[in-house]
């Protein structure tokens, strides 16, 4: 997180026509490098669902803002060490004042872990899994049905965009158009 999206690019950068949203940091590093790149690693794909679930109901600056206490509290989303969260766990986690502390959405992050596991056993990873869907609908609807919670269709539909699986950058975003040559130039998974 601590680059800046113009950084050793050069003064044209400042200037490229990027999606509305992103207006200032750290929605711009985030935009810039991250958001819509495909994620195919099972941790990473984990820490989006649990950090879009948080974001529920809040806006997307504020988790950005607490990604890396988010990254601390949750063993950095390592989604075995994540599963074995305990009421300790979650009495700690309630405490700390630099994540979203919602019972809830913590409650939920650590049964996703643990729901994870066994999909992850029943197809061989999360990144297999998730990348089988193009529908938010379908994906929410089979992943309530794994036990999974705060995964409604616009939380997962987030999840889709920020992940890859969807390229929803604005029409003339200049990531937009980097992302669909990436594609173009990688086989298919």
């Amino acid at each position: 997180m601590g680059l800046s999206p113009t950084a050793g690019r050069g003064p044209s950068a400042a200037r490229r026509h990027r999606c509305a949203w992103a207006t200032r940091e750290p929605l711009l590093s985030y935009h810039d490098l991250e958001w819509g790149t495909p994620v195919h690693d099972d941790r990473l794909l984990f820490e989006f669902l649990v950090l879009e679930g948080m974001q529920a109901g809040l806006s997307w600056e504020t988790v950005l803002r607490k990604r890396d206490a988010f990254r601390r509290a949750f063993a950095r989303f390592a989604p075995v060490k994540v599963a074995r969260f305990t009421s300790k766990d979650v009495a700690r986690l309630m405490k700390d004042e630099a994540i979203i502390r919602n019972r809830a959405k913590i409650d939920a992050a650590i049964g996703n872990a643990k729901a994870l596991a066994v999909l992850q056993k029943d197809f061989g990873s999360f990144d297999r899994f998730v990348w089988g869907f193009d529908d938010k609908d379908a994906l929410s609807k089979d992943l309530k049905k794994r036990g999974f919670r705060f995964v409604g269709p616009t939380i997962v539909e987030s999840f889709m965009q920020a992940v890859g699986i969807r390229n929803d950058h604005e029409r003339g975003c200049y990531r937009r158009a980097e992302l669909i040559r990436a594609r173009a130039t990688r086989p298919a998974r």
